[in-house]
């Protein structure tokens, strides 16, 4: 969100995206609402109004993953002329976005860290500043350097920790 917030990125999703990560979100962890996350996904369509994706689903029939309900994801990103689909998800040869069905439509699914990787060579400056913004906003609880790192890396971000480790002093 901070990322397409400053304008780093363009985001987009969809109401079935948002469905998927509420699940997802409320099944991993105990002490997350429902009610929690509908505020969370109405504020993040409050402060990227043009993120949401409608008028795709006519799309969906056509495509076919490896797991059909992916199918909507690359119809958003079409609908939406996208470049990238994020994803932790491209597991070896498991792939549930497929490189060679993505490419007939312009689309590359990539990992958070390669998103990341590419901003800091493009877009340093302005992703210090962003991440330094998102570090020192967070209260329950705060974090400082070292631990929001250790965070990221536990996420799968291990190449952006060992970019951003260069720049500590400025996080």
């Amino acid at each position: 969100m901070r990322l397409a917030v400053s304008g780093l990125v363009r985001a987009h999703w969809s109401s079935q995206i948002h469905e998927e990560w509420m699940l997802n979100v409320v099944g991993n962890y105990s002490d997350i609402s429902r009610e929690d996350l509908e505020y969370t996904r109405s504020q993040m369509d409050r402060a990227l109004p043009d993120a949401r994706v409608t008028g795709h689903k006519h799309l969906i029939e056509d495509l076919s993953f490896p797991d059909p309900d992916d199918n909507h994801v690359l119809a958003a990103a079409i609908h939406a002329e996208t470049d990238y689909i994020i994803t932790f998800n491209l597991e070896d040869n498991l792939e549930d976005f497929p490189d060679a069905k993505l490419r007939t439509h312009g689309v590359k699914a990539i990992h958070p860290d390669v998103l990341m990787s590419m901003l800091m060579s493009s877009s340093k400056e302005k992703l210090l500043k962003v991440v330094k913004r998102h570090r020192t906003s967070l209260r329950k609880p705060p974090l400082d350097r070292e631990e929001y790192l250790e965070v990221l890396k536990a996420t799968g971000l291990e190449k952006t920790v060992e970019k951003l480790e260069a720049h500590q002093d400025r996080l």
